[in-house]
């Protein structure tokens, strides 16, 4: 939910013209997926269309089940698995399994509150939906074939439609307030334990807690602070870098001491910092702005601006730290780091020459190319080899619920 939601508050809360809209979300997967639990896709009444679940696979057969609760006013979750009897049938040709909740959205009357929230709010800490009182029953096998298109867990007359609640934290009191409204008194204190543990974790998944002889479900979706990456060289190849970057949902930061260099429209999506680099990363550190998902790439490729930026970076506890240069430059480099006190195992962390071999040579080649290895280090990929010499899943196998 969270990717649309900004979409789906503009169309219902569109002061001219609102649309009622439905929204499919993944609230859990098994074995290969395309897009992973949480992912949203948005259909209006107007018949926009907004997101994607799977590239293509399933999308038609989610179409029609949103355009039926647009017409229904009723939510419900839905399987979708494999085929192997009809290649043709609706599901995932990847062989996984998904689990998608349908909810309509009719724009309120004025002063009503909406789940949604407003386009005012903060970016949440996280959604956490109750899902359909039929989604509290045990897990069933995916349908296959034409019973994909089905309700996998239909509600019944008198059955709970979904409820929602927006949480901008994940302190116990601000968790345990918002959740009263889904949960009964003897459940709150135990459901709200768990649902700020997985806010912590920063984790998206379906919580099923006990209630007497059945269950209730939370689909909880949680969002923490974009990764940063800190690109230290406001030159040809940092340009490229920044460019290249944007589209990854990462926070960005463009540091170079010289003034003349650091125009801030050179550089759009990166927050431009005119300062010493190594400065900079030293304050942003003790702010708090940098943490075990960060990254540094500098590509300044001048040893009095590199020793120095490199020897911080690499006593931070970031995810990536890499440098820009030749095989020899890379050699003196590590040398003046040694005399700079940086010890063995801190190098070993240093990513120089910075990149992976693709045959790179024009910036924006280097910024694929220092891009894929930064995607790889956070994969814990420690060899990288083309997909069609592999044999295991192209995508994480995961059954995001508990």
């Amino acid at each position: 939910m969270l990717d649309i939601l900004d979409r789906a508050r503009e169309r219902l809360a569109c002061a001219s013209d609102p649309v009622p809209c439905a929204v499919a979300t993944i609230v859990s997967a098994q074995g290969s997926v395309p897009r992973p639990v949480g992912t949203s896709m948005l259909v209006g009444a107007d018949g926009e269309l907004h997101g994607s679940l799977s590239g293509g696979c399933v999308e038609g057969a989610v179409l029609e089940a949103c355009r039926e609760a647009l017409e229904t006013g009723r939510s419900s979750v839905r399987s979708f698995g494999f085929s192997e009897e009809d290649a043709f049938a609706v599901g995932l040709m990847c062989g996984g399994s998904l689990e998608v909740l349908i909810q309509p959205f009719a724009p309120l009357p004025p002063g009503a509150q909406s789940p949604l929230g407003t386009v005012d709010d903060p970016a949440p800490a996280a959604y956490v939906t109750r899902l359909p009182h039929g989604s509290d029953a045990p897990r069933t096998v995916a349908p296959e074939g034409d019973d994909a298109r089905r309700p996998a867990r239909p509600e019944g007359d008198g059955a709970d439609g979904p409820r929602a609640v927006l949480l901008a934290g994940d302190g116990a009191d601000e968790v345990r307030g918002a959740l009263t409204t889904l949960l009964p008194p003897e459940m709150l204190e135990a459901g709200s334990a768990r649902v700020a543990a997985m806010l912590r974790e920063a984790r998206t998944g379906t919580l099923r807690l006990p209630a007497g002889a059945s269950t209730i479900a939370l689909f909880v979706e949680s969002r923490i602070r974009p990764a940063h990456l800190v690109v230290c060289g406001a030159n040809a190849f940092g340009q490229a870098l920044v460019e290249a970057a944007r589209p990854l949902g990462l926070r960005i930061t463009l540091c170079d001491h010289r003034p003349a260099f650091t125009d801030p429209t050179a550089f759009p999506g990166a927050e431009v910092v005119r300062a010493w680099p190594h400065r900079f990363l030293a304050a942003a550190a003790e702010r708090g702005d940098l943490d075990a998902r960060s990254m540094v790439c500098v590509l300044t490729h001048d040893p009095k601006v590199d020793v120095p930026v490199l020897a911080t970076a690499l006593r931070l506890d970031i995810a990536y730290v890499g440098a820009m240069g030749s095989r020899r430059s890379d050699h003196d480099r590590r040398m003046a780091l040694r005399e700079a006190g940086v010890g063995e195992e801190a190098l070993s962390r240093l990513r120089s020459p910075i990149g992976l071999d693709l045959g790179a040579g024009s910036p924006a080649e280097v910024a694929v190319a220092i891009l894929a290895e930064i995607l790889a280090v956070r994969a814990e990929r420690r060899t990288v080899e083309p997909l069609r010499d592999g044999s295991g899943p192209l995508h994480a196998r995961s059954a995001a619920s508990g």
